[in-house]
């Protein structure tokens, strides 16, 4: 658990840090879509983050379902918000990478899935 909590506590400063390069490096270099698309990958990064944090604070869970989502959700995180920050601010054609940010949504989607599941079953 504490490994998850660390890798967590990672995530969020990357997702202000890529959020303030992104608002004043990346302004005047990417058009108005890119930088949305930018924003997108920052925004749903520092979501998940915030629930990471709910998780692997929550005492009803055992740590090894806390592993399974969080392994689900550091997954998801990566290949998401990672390959719009690739196509955005490192210049990869979003052709050659297409398949990996709805791959990433499926991992995001079945950790909320999984935490939906270990809730219903809780009850």
């Amino acid at each position: 658990m504490n490994k998850n909590l660390s890798l967590t506590a990672f995530l969020g400063f990357l997702a202000v840090a890529l959020g303030a390069f992104g608002a004043h490096a990346l302004k005047e270099k990417l058009g108005i879509e890119q930088l949305k698309t930018f924003e997108t990958g920052v925004r749903y990064q520092m979501y998940h983050v915030v629930v990471l944090l709910f998780i692997n604070s929550y005492s009803n869970f055992t740590p090894s379902i806390k592993n399974k989502i969080s392994i689900l959700f550091f997954i998801g995180i990566f290949f998401f918000s990672g390959s719009l920050y690739a196509i955005t601010a490192g210049n990869i054609p979003p052709k050659s990478i297409w398949y990996i940010t709805p791959l990433g949504g499926v991992f995001l989607l079945s950790g909320w899935l999984s935490l939906l599941y270990y809730f219903v079953k809780r009850n």
